[in-house]
């Protein structure tokens, strides 16, 4: 089950680049420049397809209570601006200049998604999801400590609105790469 939701944060990351691609693809037929065919058709499903589990996979991450705990946040430091601009840049040109109404540019799309997929998850990069910064989320690097418990902890953690200093919040452990903060307790 995990995998699944390592796979499912992977594609959340993607939403806003396969939203871009399906809207190319829709205006182009629209205005006649492709034609209603095989591989249109297949473009357009698969991109639908992985737009749902990709939202459906960060809803359930955002809203799943399993592992929750009270922490208390000691410090934190906003750094979404330092991920999200060159990721976001990278997955726009991608989008752009990928043309998947050829089988070879299909093909090399799905290799190329299979390719960062694997790096994406085998080093835990889920803190890279411009769809999060996008739906009001910021990207914070804390220090806490778990209620009843002295050990500090470091961790890179998702929060919706300005994060405060010692406040205690319930937090969703993932890893120490990706990590949800819920409302203060």
């Amino acid at each position: 089950m995990e995998k699944l939701k390592d796979l499912l944060l992977f594609l959340s990351a993607f939403v806003p680049m396969f939203v871009l691609i399906l809207l190319r693809l829709v205006i182009d037929m629209i205005n006649q420049n492709l034609s209603f065919n095989v591989l249109n058709t297949l473009n357009m499903v698969t991109l639908i397809l992985l737009i749902v589990c990709g939202c459906w996979g960060l809803y359930y991450n955002i809203h799943s209570s399993e592992g929750a705990k009270e922490a208390i946040i000691l410090s934190k430091e906003n750094i979404t601006d330092q991920h999200f601009l060159g990721y976001f840049s990278l997955f726009v040109l991608f989008a752009l200049q990928l043309e998947l109404t050829l089988v070879s540019g299909y093909i090399l799309f799905v290799c190329i998604m299979i390719f960062i997929g694997i790096v994406y998850i085998k080093n835990s990069l889920f803190y890279i999801n411009p769809l999060l910064n996008l739906m009001g989320y910021n990207f914070y690097t804390i220090t806490y400590k778990l209620v009843g418990n002295s050990q500090l902890r470091e961790a890179k953690m998702f929060y919706k609105g300005q994060l405060e200093e010692n406040k205690i919040y319930m937090i969703k452990i993932k890893n120490q790469n990706f990590t949800f903060i819920d409302n203060k307790k």
